[in-house]
């Protein structure tokens, strides 16, 4: 039996992902959660053999999860189900080592398919995605700057960034002014939106 975790912050989808998997034979969704944060700890509590993740999820983006997820449960391979079809999105996923990434309107056979591949050990990529990130330009950012800039896009203030990521707060404001100038844009709203509509964040 294959053990299962979806993570989904909309109800109706998580919900309607649960069923549909459960009508397979040989599929079990033994934990189902809303919130990037909540990954790893029930993860940890129930064992699944993959965990099915949203990319844009509350709490923690869900590559940031599967990348967490991977070095505290590594017995549970990570198949990422997305509305975001960003090249720079499937990037991330496969440094964080991520065994699948396919599209929300896949069907259903396919899904259950990838979730047999996926915990067989396998790996399952879109095919339109992995083409589009593979045209896609490089990002010109450096890793630190895109982390910078991310945590930026959620709202959070330099000296908050600086806290979270043990910077000064001038190192910070280096990094944001650096990415935007990198980006050509007019300042960090204006790099966040190149950055994030390139699939860079």
């Amino acid at each position: 039996m294959i053990r299962v975790l979806i993570a989904e912050d909309m109800d109706l989808l998580r919900e309607a992902l649960a069923e549909l998997l459960d009508l397979e034979d040989d599929v079990q969704v033994v934990a189902r959660v809303a919130a990037g944060d909540r990954i790893v700890p029930e993860a940890e509590r129930h064992a699944p053999d993959v965990a099915i993740v949203d990319i844009d999820l509350p709490g923690m983006d869900g590559v940031t999860a599967a990348a967490l997820l991977r070095s505290r449960v590594p017995g549970c391979r990570v198949l990422i189900l997305t509305a975001l079809s960003r090249p720079g999105e499937l990037r991330r996923a496969l440094e964080a080592d991520v065994a699948g990434f396919l599209p929300k309107d896949v069907r259903p056979d396919e899904l259950a398919a990838a979730v047999r591949t996926v915990a067989a050990g396998g790996t399952t990529i879109d095919q339109a995605l992995a083409v589009s990130a593979l045209r896609a330009p490089q990002s010109p950012l450096t890793q630190r700057e895109t982390e910078v800039l991310r945590l930026s896009a959620t709202g959070a203030r330099p000296l908050e960034i600086a806290e979270r990521l043990f910077l000064s707060h001038g190192t910070v404001r280096n990094y944001l002014a650096s990415a935007a100038g990198k980006l050509g844009a007019r300042n960090r709203v204006d790099a966040i939106r190149i950055a994030t509509e390139a699939g860079w964040l």
